[in-house]
């Protein structure tokens, strides 16, 4: 009986750090849609300004959202998260595709971060979509807020 005990204890234990290592940082929702951020953990972003706040979204598009709300701050880091593993990577020196047959987080146009090119080049190849920058990505999440009302239907998920 107290070998079947410990076989239990260490299932579960097991089962707790496996889903633990599931989990992303806080938040756990994106603070302007309400997405889970481990269930789109490939998508997710934290931007961090240089007064200490910072925002921690679902995506790009969730990104643009904070930054017009927080009129004024300037930004000191953006992270995101690489589309294959869920590390949190640089935004800014990440390799961007724009685009492709994959259906993108929160925008009709999907723009998703590698941390590695060979990563990126082989997702175009796999799924088409363009290689891209960040400030390319960020320009056309911008474009895509200006050219849509503010809505809930503009705000929907798309995957």
């Amino acid at each position: 009986m107290k070998k079947l005990w410990i076989a239990v204890v260490l299932i579960l234990s097991f089962a707790t750090v496996c889903l633990a290592a599931d989990k992303v940082e806080a938040p756990a929702e994106c603070k302007h849609c309400g997405m889970d951020r481990t269930k789109f953990g490939h998508n997710r972003m934290i931007v961090t300004y240089e007064d200490g706040s910072s925002a921690g979204t679902c995506s790009l598009n969730c990104i643009v959202t904070d930054m017009k709300a927080a009129k004024g701050k300037v930004v000191k880091s953006y992270q995101v998260a690489d589309y294959n593993s869920k590390k949190l990577i640089d935004a800014k020196t990440a390799a961007w595709v724009i685009g492709g047959s994959k259906r993108g987080v929160m925008t009709p146009v999907a723009k998703w971060a590698f941390a590695d090119k060979k990563d990126a080049d082989a997702f175009i190849k796999q799924n088409g979509g363009k290689p891209a920058s960040f400030d390319e990505a960020l320009r056309a999440a911008e474009m895509e807020q200006a050219d849509k009302p503010h809505n809930k239907k503009s705000h929907e998920h798309k995957m």
